[in-house]
């Protein structure tokens, strides 16, 4: 597929596995695209269920896999966490925190409902500048290797459909002309045709999506 126009941001708690796995398969698919987190700190499971690792979003991929590879190497090799972070630090040096991204976006996906509420109250408390839409969508992926990955292509899927219908985009003078594609321009509401298509992906998937529209 050819680059695609779309500026994806893809949004979990701690920029580490589904967002990354999304990350991964979006840019390889030729999406301009970046991963987030919300959480005030990473966390990475650890020896127990109250016991993960925790680092601030400063902390690069490598560090945190230098220093899981010396605290319990058979460990983290074992549940994949080290698999995971050698991923990472191929694709970008450290997780990124949402709130603290001013960059504009067309498209953002989140994958739990509490993240979709921690992004869509950021962008609310943001003052408005352009007016220029963001399409802000989520889809609960469990936060699992697996599911990441079911959840990473159900994602892909989603973009190159939105990628599709707007492939013969024309540049405007305003950011909502150039948001707006030939096949849609005298809808009377992009937020319409994003809805259908969820709706076909609810039915298709069996899963639900949460939509709305905010505004830079």
């Amino acid at each position: 597929m050819p680059s695609s126009p779309l500026r994806v941001a893809v949004v979990c708690s701690s920029n580490q596995n589904r967002s990354m796995e999304a990350h991964n398969i979006l840019s390889k698919r030729g999406f301009s695209v970046r991963s987030f987190g919300t959480g005030t700190h990473v966390k990475l499971p650890g020896p127990a269920p109250d016991k993960p690792n925790v680092y601030d979003f400063k902390t690069t991929y490598d560090q945190m896999y230098n220093d899981l590879l010396r605290k319990d190497k058979e460990l983290y090799t074992q549940n994949g966490i080290l698999h995971m972070l050698d991923r990472n630090k191929r694709i970008k040096p450290r997780p990124e925190r949402f709130q603290n991204c001013k960059d504009l976006f067309d498209l953002i996906l989140t994958c739990e409902e509490r993240v979709y509420d921690q992004v869509v109250e950021d962008l609310n408390s943001r003052e408005q500048e352009t007016c220029q839409p963001v399409h802000v969508i989520n889809v609960d992926i469990q936060d699992n290797h697996e599911e990441a990955t079911l959840g990473a292509f159900l994602i892909c899927e989603l973009c190159q459909c939105v990628h599709s219908f707007c492939s013969a985009w024309r540049p405007g003078p305003t950011p909502l002309k150039r948001f707006l594609c030939p096949q849609i321009q005298h809808t009377e509401d992009m937020e319409n045709e994003i809805d259908e298509l969820l709706q076909e992906f609810e039915e298709k998937s069996g899963r639900t999506f949460l939509h709305t529209v905010c505004f830079y």
